[in-house]
């Protein structure tokens, strides 16, 4: 239940209101940034909430259960405040945002409609729609430790222990042709066997997308290295680009043990049984029936 300030409430009863919407969002590096659907920008607790970006709302309707409240927020992108380089960045993934209703004459007036985080963001031209989820969103995250065949840490992370910065792990190389807006061939990786880059983490580093990574959907080495991204680089990616690429891994047994030799911070369970041995049952005349062990 809202607590709504009695002067606000009294204000509300009137029928006569100077109400406005202000949405606070705080980006996981920290920033935080306000808007307001008023035509002036509004102070709340000591943010200001800017005007100008054409910003409005959808309907925020909660719902009874641990069903997920969404909405829509959609405004125009501007070079000041939200563009479109720190929306391709990922820079506003998952950023918490605070919805308040506001009475822009006396902004201390105030009370919380509703508290979630960025989802999907669309763009058209100069405007964008992000997708605003509840609270409840988080209950459908996976959380704790999985228990499967794969291996549950990241290559080159803390459990997984590889140094992705020795020479054998990562390359570095430039653009060479540019064949689509998410694949180019590239000069400098000669070295590396065909596939070892895949499923790893090209990072450009010079160009119009200088620091910013993306993975690896394929690597070919075949007629010439070809790099596959997984999807478009936020800028047109141009002949003569700089970057550098990190091995890949599949997160299998085999992988760890023969590419990496590093089965000693393997964090999976190889020898699980999966769906196929949970639904199996004997067929008359189909070999191994003897009552002898499945896992050998």
């Amino acid at each position: 239940m809202k607590a709504i300030p009695s002067a606000l409430q009294t204000k509300l009863d009137s029928g006569v209101t100077t109400l406005c919407r202000c949405w606070i969002v705080t980006r996981r590096d920290g920033i935080v940034q306000g808007f307001t659907d008023h035509d002036e920008d509004v102070v709340i607790g000591g943010i200001t909430c800017r005007a100008g970006n054409g910003l409005s709302g959808s309907e925020v309707a909660q719902k009874q259960g641990l069903a997920v409240d969404s909405s829509e927020l959609s405004g125009a992108l501007n070079a000041d405040t939200l563009n479109e380089d720190d929306l391709a960045a990922g820079s506003y993934d998952a950023a918490d945002v605070e919805l308040w209703l506001t009475d822009w004459s006396e902004p201390t007036l105030r009370v919380m409609l509703a508290k979630g985080t960025l989802g999907e963001v669309r763009r058209d031209g100069a405007a964008f729609v992000a997708e605003v989820r509840g609270l409840s969103q988080a209950l459908g995250e996976e959380r704790g430790r999985l228990y499967t065949s794969g291996c549950a840490a990241d290559l080159g992370d803390g459990r997984c222990k590889i140094d992705l910065d020795t020479p054998a792990y990562k390359g570095a190389g430039a653009v060479l042709v540019v064949i689509a807006a998410s694949s180019f061939g590239a000069s400098g990786l000669d070295a590396y066997a065909d596939g070892w880059f895949t499923a790893g983490k090209v990072t450009f580093t010079s160009g119009a997308n200088a620091g910013l990574s993306i993975e690896v959907k394929a690597h070919r080495a075949s007629g010439g290295v070809r790099l596959d991204l997984w999807q478009a680089m936020p800028h047109p990616i141009e002949e003569g680009d700089t970057f550098t690429v990190t091995a890949g891994c599949d997160k299998r047994f085999a992988t760890c043990h023969d590419r990496f030799n590093n089965i000693v911070n393997f964090r999976g369970f190889p020898h699980i049984p999966g769906n196929d041995f949970v639904l199996r049952y004997p067929v008359a005349g189909e070999p191994g029936n003897d009552g002898s062990s499945l896992q050998t």
